[in-house]
């Protein structure tokens, strides 16, 4: 076995933490948000759902992608990294488009969601977080690439 196959083994086989630094604290908040959204679209859903069936669903959506972001993080490894970004940046859509919405048509949203007005009922939080997961996502490529 040559040394780049060598190098190539260890590589596959151990997974690029991306939960190492800040990575951790995204990881935290990613948590975080994943509980309080998926409960509180949950509840809604369960309970007042004719009251503002969008607004509901987009909250539980949020939820599901605030999961897949955690568990990439979590899992680690290239794709996984890959992944993660793809759907941080599919968040930040998210959150710029509906925040945009509910600015310009509040009527549509009889009841906020978790990325109404950019997540302002969230401390903007659901802004601020694919801007920083994204960064930090792209950051951990370059230090890899760089060992």
């Amino acid at each position: 076995m040559t040394s780049g196959e060598a190098e190539a083994t260890v590589t596959e086989s151990e997974p690029t933490r991306l939960i190492s630094g800040p990575g951790l604290l995204l990881v935290w908040l990613y948590g975080v948000m994943v509980v309080g959204a998926v409960s509180r679209s949950v509840y809604q859903i369960a309970t007042e759902f004719d009251r503002a069936p969008l607004a509901y669903t987009l909250s539980a959506v949020a939820g599901l992608v605030y999961g897949f972001i955690t568990y990439t993080l979590v899992r680690g490894g290239e794709r996984a990294r890959k992944a993660a970004q793809v759907c941080c940046a599919a968040e930040l859509a998210g959150v710029l488009i509906v925040g945009t919405w509910t600015l310009v048509e509040p009527s549509a949203f009889p009841d906020a969601t978790v990325w109404s007005d950019y997540g302002m009922g969230y401390l903007f939080i659901p802004v601020l977080l694919p801007l920083s997961a994204l960064y930090w996502l792209r950051r951990s490529k370059t230090a890899t690439a760089a060992r």
